[in-house]
């Protein structure tokens, strides 16, 4: 079996209505399905929820449920805030500039363009506190095989070891070289 890619990636919000508005005027996703049910389809529990789908492009999904009668919505506190986020590819960097713009004109801190070499993003939080990032590809062909290649690799080191491997070190060597 092969994946043939991600059918959605679902999320808790605050509150749908804001949440469908927040990602339409700020991201351009429209909404593309609403399901609402007293109680869980696979569980059979009773936990009335609203379940959004927006289209994130390419075929891409992106899930929220509102869940009115669970506890306040948290995070992960043994977790930075800067590794649980949401990831979206745009164009080119002319487009980023512009979802940044965008972002800034909506009242929100934006983090960027943070240069990675293989790609510059920038960085802020929807109104239920998830940390989005918003990517623009500009890695050569020739960078992303180099990268790849070296990945297994790295991956084995790393379970080895639990240090960073320095295969790939070339991608923010400039950053901290400068």
């Amino acid at each position: 079996m092969k994946v043939e890619q991600i059918h959605h990636v679902a999320y808790r919000c605050k509150d749908a209505k804001q949440t469908v508005e927040f990602y339409k005027n700020v991201l351009g996703m429209d909404l593309i399905g609403a399901i609402a049910e007293d109680k869980v389809p696979s569980t059979k529990e009773p936990d009335p929820y609203m379940h959004i789908f927006l289209d994130a492009g390419a075929g891409n999904i992106l899930a929220f449920f509102e869940l009115p009668n669970s506890p306040a919505m948290g995070r992960d506190p043994n977790t930075p805030e800067w590794t649980q986020h949401i990831a979206f590819t745009v164009k080119d960097m002319a487009t980023l500039n512009e979802a940044k713009a965008r972002a800034q004109a909506a009242g929100l801190d934006v983090i960027g363009p943070t240069n990675h070499d293989i790609f510059q993003s920038i960085y802020f939080h929807d109104p239920s506190g998830h940390r989005l990032e918003v990517a623009a590809w500009t890695a050569t062909p020739e960078r992303l095989t180099r990268l790849k290649d070296v990945a297994p690799a790295m991956v084995d080191e790393w379970s080895r070891t639990k240090k960073p491997p320095r295969l790939a070190a070339w991608v923010h060597e400039k950053e901290f070289s400068a």
